[in-house]
């Protein structure tokens, strides 16, 4: 029987802001002048070199960042230096906006919740079920779930550069199941990353997994988690 649900952040419970709307925010902000056909160019340069976090991975890395992407959700340091030095290769109008686009992309209003996040949350809370968030991630997203209302429906937020250890290792799942108080085998792990949410099953969780879309492409996949409690 399930008491527990383990959740991922990002692409399970939010969706980070499209890129086009990430880099205008930023280019309006430093004031510079960018139009609509220049803006677009770069955000796709954006997404061709995999440097939103949140957003598709690198489909290449240059040979001096492999070590530092491999280890980029250790440590605040290495997240932020993984995902600015990927924005210097898109060839921003400005050297300065690598930075300020990592800034943007660590505030709530960068990030939008699926349509069924708050329904499911408030459902798992209505039928007694603990929740935690278990995170790659290199800073701290409990303000995005206190922005938009739902922070006091988990019961726990782990997260890898916290813990020092990152998905798929169990430890960081145990860690998760231990706050809950739960034995593995009476949680299950809701994510979208096969490998890295499916470590959960190392320890005998059960795992769910859901698509990795846009928050107006995905309508209801955490709304069908719940049929797997009944």
């Amino acid at each position: 029987m399930i008491k527990g649900v383990m959740f991922d952040f990002s692409g399970t419970l939010f969706r980070s802001e499209p890129t086009e709307d990430w880099l205008r925010a930023v280019v309006s902000e430093a004031g510079h002048d960018m139009g609509e056909d220049e803006l677009a160019a770069c955000g796709a340069r954006l997404e061709e070199v995999g440097a939103m976090p949140g957003g598709p991975p690198p489909p290449r890395l240059p040979p001096s960042l492999t070590g530092l992407w491999r280890e980029r959700d250790l440590s605040a340091e290495r997240h932020r230096a993984a995902y600015t030095a990927l924005a210097r290769q898109a060839s921003l109008p400005s050297p300065e906006l690598a930075d300020a686009l990592y800034d943007r992309h660590r505030m709530p209003a960068a990030w939008r919740p699926y349509p069924d996040t708050e329904s499911t949350l408030k459902e798992l809370r209505r039928r007694g079920i603990s929740v935690a968030v278990v995170s790659n991630i290199g800073w701290d997203i409990r303000p995005v779930f206190r922005d938009h209302g739902v922070d006091h429906l988990v019961t726990a937020c782990l997260l890898s550069y916290e813990q020092g250890t990152q998905k798929p290792d169990p430890v960081l799942f145990q860690a998760a199941c231990d706050r809950l108080d739960l034995s593995p085998d009476d949680v299950l792990m809701v994510g979208d990353d096969p490998t890295a949410d499916g470590g959960a099953a190392a320890l005998g969780c059960k795992v769910h997994l859901v698509d990795h879309l846009p928050v107006d492409r995905r309508l209801a996949a955490l709304s069908a988690v719940l049929t797997l409690l009944d």
